[in-house]
């Protein structure tokens, strides 16, 4: 199947906020994501909004035609908000205040009462839902359990890693992406992945979805976003062939 890539831009907002003002423009970083080849923008709209704020949901919408992966934690606040903003999907992560990012997957599998009415009330919109969530079978069973569209490995391990260590957690990947293609769900992947460790991630065939951020917009300080949008696709590309 073709692999898609979700191109995260939160990182182009905390550039804006470290200044307080309205520059670097994440609507601007969604169309050069575009124009880069990207198949869909990724944003985390986080309860303390240190990065994309609320106004950033309908610029980011008016300024491209891609899918929009809401990234949200299991509240109620997030839940209201994305039943008005009605993205493509929305990716249930943890999430805690004083997190630098995301630092593991969800514990779907300890939580499936509180999640299943949320699972149920984006799905009933139209929005697919997918869980972010460590490469555990547990994990992949409760998320199908409580009627998840799709899950989202979380790579960071993987990319942290090195030698047999690192050939440990790809094989952990492999075997979790096989768990969720037998479910019916959608495999996704993403977190820390670059130029040197997308491309064994991408080699995974049960994988349909990447979603990169952090490493791109880095990458772009000094190449620009279309250009290195473009490279991750062909490097995509190149691993899946």
């Amino acid at each position: 199947m073709t692999l898609r890539l979700g191109i995260n831009i939160d990182h182009v907002a905390t550039l804006r906020n470290a200044r307080g003002g309205s520059w670097p423009d994440p609507a601007l970083a969604a169309k050069a994501a575009r124009d880069g080849g990207a198949d869909g923008i990724t944003i985390h709209l986080r309860e303390d909004r240190r990065h994309i704020r609320d106004a950033d949901l309908a610029a980011i919408r008016a300024a491209t035609t891609l899918p929009i992966n809401l990234e949200m934690a299991a509240t109620a606040e997030m839940q209201a908000i994305a039943l008005e903003f009605l993205p493509h999907a929305a990716c249930i992560v943890p999430e805690k205040r004083f997190e630098v990012t995301t630092e593991g997957g969800l514990d779907v599998a300890g939580k499936e009462g509180a999640l299943r009415p949320l699972v149920r009330a984006l799905s009933a919109a139209g929005i697919r839902v997918s869980m972010f969530i460590d490469p555990d079978p547990r994990q992949v069973a409760a998320s199908a359990a409580i009627g998840a569209q799709a899950v989202e490995l979380h790579t960071g391990r993987y990319c942290d890693a090195a030698g047999s260590e690192r050939a440990a957690e790809l094989d952990r990947l492999l075997r979790a992406a096989k768990a969720v293609a037998a479910t019916g769900m959608e495999c996704h992947a993403g977190h820390g992945l670059s130029y040197d460790t997308v491309g064994a991630v991408a080699a995974i065939a049960e994988i349909i979805e990447l979603n990169i951020g952090h490493f791109l917009i880095g990458a772009a300080l000094f190449d620009g976003l279309v250009p290195v949008v473009a490279k991750m696709k062909a490097l995509m590309a190149a691993a899946r062939a």
